[in-house]
């Protein structure tokens, strides 16, 4: 999967989300994801591979999905972020864009991960002890300060790149 093409500034469009419908179902059906690190080269990561690495639960996390509401609070278990791209060995970076599926992105940068140790962004793969399915997500991000908007809690990752 590729970046969405960029607006006149440059910058992915997703970057300036606009309010938009759910989507109800992933437009792939595939639950693998790729990390693309800076120097261009790539991992394909499947959700075994995730459940191979440290596991972090993240109490109290609540959705704020556009045109449903919020709902929880939830438990969300995954691997953090920080996690991940230690496990990669992905070390110098800025920032990094998680885009979905079906192309809804946002951006992470690095100084956000490092300062989230309490409360840290995860790639969840369950919720409230149960697994996620391929509709809720099964790989979702979720940033747990995020209390305003649906804009960074990406379903169906497929892609993180890395800046």
């Amino acid at each position: 999967m590729s970046a969405p093409p960029p607006t006149s500034g440059g910058e992915p469009a997703w970057l300036h989300p606009q309010p938009h419908e759910p989507n109800p179902a992933p437009s792939n059906p595939d639950p693998t994801f790729t990390l693309t690190r800076s120097d261009g080269t790539s991992t394909t990561i499947t959700v075994a591979d995730l459940a191979r690495l440290p596991q972090q639960s993240v109490p109290d996390c609540t959705i704020i999905s556009t045109g449903h509401g919020t709902s929880g609070p939830f438990r969300f278990d995954g691997v953090t972020l920080r996690d991940l791209l230690n496990a990669y060995a992905v070390t110098a970076w800025a920032y990094a864009d998680l885009v979905s599926a079906d192309g809804f992105g946002t951006r992470v940068q690095r100084d956000e991960v490092e300062r989230s140790a309490a409360r840290p962004i995860l790639l969840a793969t369950s919720c409230d002890g149960e697994p996620l399915t391929r509709a809720q997500g099964l790989v979702r991000l979720i940033v747990p300060h995020e209390t305003e908007d649906a804009l960074r809690q990406v379903k169906w990752v497929a892609e993180i790149q890395i800046h």
